[in-house]
């Protein structure tokens, strides 16, 4: 009977990950991360090549503003429909096509005379490419049941390192034998597949109508999310449950260094090696996500993460192993796949479908907090600490998330109980288990 029984439910499970929506996600995880390096890591090689001041090479971070602001123009994608594929495609092929208009522009650009002009086509790239991620998130959060938005998250992220990877690797190898102008043109060539993606896509229904003027669109997104009773607690989540991890990540290339490893090592093993190991962690958190439900998910993956994180210390005994920094290695990365996917479709959970694009840029951009502000100290906590306790504490430091998220137990894999809403006294023994 067992066996029966697991022989129908293993198709199902198929079916639910096999679909034309998973692709889509896939695909719109491609698009919004191809963007990104062409600003950053390309671009930089690019003004280091034609002999640009390292600080103003530095001040060229300041390009990247969009992405920690999209919360700010991202009602009016809620509020307004553009062109007749509907409100999330119109936008979506806007800015798409906005995208490729621009990356192909720098290629009419030399760095070393238009530097001001390179500045600020970049800066329209991160705008147009912050905005593409808002309506994509947005598409994705009402396209997917659910119990699907951990996997069609994961497909999202992986699609998005993939971009990553054509970016920084190939992108720097095809500068080595047609160099730089015509490689920009080449991915503003590569964001097709974005559009194609665009026009295969189905408009999510409306289930409400748009949002109308001023009070509507700007100011209820925030009054709805906040009415509810744990969304500050909620709030505090997002800023803790990664913390320990994107801490330790800030370290981790000098720490190599420091603990004897070559670049080329690093390169082959922590770069290319632990890129398979993300994927792979990112699809099988993904599928794991549709089995046990996102409570669990978060919790046991948020765990796996931090005794990953704390296992680097192992890389202070053992000195420059690659077999030993190998598996420190797939074991992070493998964690970080599976985590970040219970974390990305955590967000997306929190969101009202009537305002899907301004809440959850709102919370995309609180996500990044830690990553810029509570990382900014590492450095020295690494120096005060010594690297084995220091890995450590990062482990340690998931444990405050870990344990708050036990307060959203009650609602997380119940469908029916909406966000926010107070267990009844038969569930107060299940939060304290």
């Amino acid at each position: 009977m067992k066996i029966a029984e697991g022989a129908t439910t293993r198709p199902t499970l198929l079916r639910r990950l096999c679909t034309r929506r998973m692709l889509v996600a896939l695909l719109m995880g491609f698009s919004s991360g191809l963007p990104l390096l062409l600003t950053s890591t390309l671009l930089q090689a690019w003004l280091t090549r034609e002999g640009i001041n390292l600080g103003l090479i530095g001040l060229f971070s300041l390009v990247g503003l969009p992405y920690t602001l999209e919360f700010v123009w991202a009602p009016i994608l809620d509020r307004f429909r553009l062109g007749a594929l509907g409100r999330r495609r119109g936008w979506l092929l806007a800015t798409q096509l906005a995208l490729v208009a621009t990356i192909a522009s720098m290629a009419l650009l030399d760095p070393s005379r238009d530097l001001l002009a390179v500045a600020a086509l970049c800066l329209l790239i991160a705008f147009c490419s912050a905005s593409q991620d808002t309506v994509i998130n947005a598409y994705r959060r009402e396209t997917l049941g659910d119990d699907e938005q951990g996997f069609g998250a994961s497909l999202y992220v992986n699609g998005y390192r993939a971009a990553m990877l054509v970016v920084s690797g190939g992108g720097l190898i095809l500068v080595h034998f047609v160099g730089f102008h015509r490689v920009y043109l080449i991915m503003a060539a590569l964001m097709g597949v974005g559009i194609l993606t665009t026009f295969v896509a189905s408009e999510p229904a409306l289930t409400s109508p748009l949002p109308h003027g001023l009070r509507e669109s700007v100011v209820e997104p925030f009054l709805s999310y906040l009415r509810r009773p744990d969304a500050v607690w909620v709030l505090v989540f997002l800023l803790l449950y990664k913390v320990g991890d994107l801490v330790a990540s800030n370290m981790t290339i000098p720490f190599y260094l420091e603990m004897g490893y070559s670049n080329l090592t690093i390169g082959m093993v922590v770069k290319a090696f632990g890129f398979w190991a993300i994927i792979g962690g990112g699809l099988l958190g993904g599928a794991l996500i549709l089995r046990i439900g996102t409570f669990r998910a978060l919790f046991w993956f948020g765990l796996l993460q931090a005794l990953a994180t704390a296992s680097f210390a192992l890389l202070t005994l053992t000195g420059p192993s690659i077999g030993w920094l190998a598996f420190v290695i797939s074991a992070e990365n493998l964690t970080l796949g599976m985590s970040t996917a219970a974390f990305v479709g955590f967000m997306a959970l929190m969101t009202d479908r009537r305002f899907t694009a301004t809440q959850y840029a709102l919370l995309s951009s609180l996500m990044g907090v830690p990553r810029v502000i509570l990382s900014a100290p590492s450095g020295y906590l690494a120096l005060g600490l010594g690297w084995p306790l220091f890995f450590v504490v990062c482990g340690i430091a998931a444990a405050p998330g870990l344990i708050l998220l036990r307060r959203f137990r009650h609602w997380l894999d119940r469908p029916d109980v909406p966000p926010g809403v107070p267990p009844v006294s038969g569930e107060v023994g299940a939060l304290l288990e």
